[in-house]
């Protein structure tokens, strides 16, 4: 099973981190092979082995991954002793600071975060297409921090996982307009009669904004729609799996 690491997860020993690819699961086209999401179609047994097959490679237990019913949204949720692997909240982020408590995001295009503070022991994750930067998810996440936990931002480390560039995010005028409108205009490019919009500059900005420090943002270079073999890409694919970013507190 091939993983991406974080070079700069990487660095604590307390945590368990990855972002998967779409290679070695058991799902079936066109959902091959390891898609994590039953809300695409994919047979429900295939996506629960593929589960069980990603909590033994990286060592946690499987019915105690938090993840999410994702929405396009800004929502946060705090995580709490609720929430178990069955009854996924409906949000786009999660944060917890307890440990043996595996938090998922999903996607197929979109940006997929993963943050830690190092000194209160807090970790998050966040899902982030176009609605969730424009919507600017990260403050919220980053406001929990603070608000939660007595997080100081410079604390906090984040990493994003691939998702779609600018190369190929094309999108409609109507999406430029309002990029304008709400002062996102230096995250669309402009090509001949054609906009493409980049959203992981939205999220870098977003994130020195709230006070993350340059140094503790790492964003991948890779596009899942170009690089649509080793990632899902609905852009590319329309109907496919989600490859997922998952972080735990050991």
């Amino acid at each position: 099973m091939q993983l991406i690491k974080s070079n700069l997860l990487n660095n604590f020993s307390n945590l368990t981190h990855a972002f998967t690819t779409r290679e070695e699961g058991a799902s079936q086209k066109p959902y091959s092979s390891l898609n994590l999401a039953w809300h695409v179609g994919d047979d429900a047994q295939h996506v629960e082995t593929n589960h069980e097959l990603l909590s033994e490679k990286l060592g946690y237990d499987k019915n105690s991954l938090i993840h999410m019913k994702q929405i396009h949204s800004n929502l946060v949720h705090v995580v709490n002793e609720e929430d178990d692997f069955f009854t996924p909240k409906s949000c786009d982020a999660l944060i917890t600071n307890k440990k043996n408590t595996p938090l998922m995001v999903m996607v197929a295009d979109c940006s997929p975060l993963l943050f830690y503070d190092n000194k209160q022991k807090v970790i998050a994750v966040a899902h982030a297409g176009r609605a969730g930067a424009f919507y600017n998810i990260v403050k919220n996440v980053v406001d929990s921090f603070v608000s939660e936990f007595a997080c100081e931002p410079q604390n906090i480390y984040v990493t994003v996982g691939a998702s779609i560039s600018v190369c190929c995010y094309e999108v409609g005028q109507e999406i430029y307009e309002e990029a304008c409108a709400i002062g996102l205009e230096y995250a669309v490019n402009k090509k001949e009669k054609s906009y493409y919009l980049d959203v992981s500059k939205i999220l870098q900005t977003q994130l020195l904004a709230c006070g993350i420090q340059k140094e503790h943002v790492e964003i991948s270079d890779a596009c899942t729609c170009c690089e649509h073999e080793s990632y899902f890409s609905y852009r590319k694919s329309g109907v496919t799996g989600r490859f997922a970013g998952v972080i735990a507190l050991k």
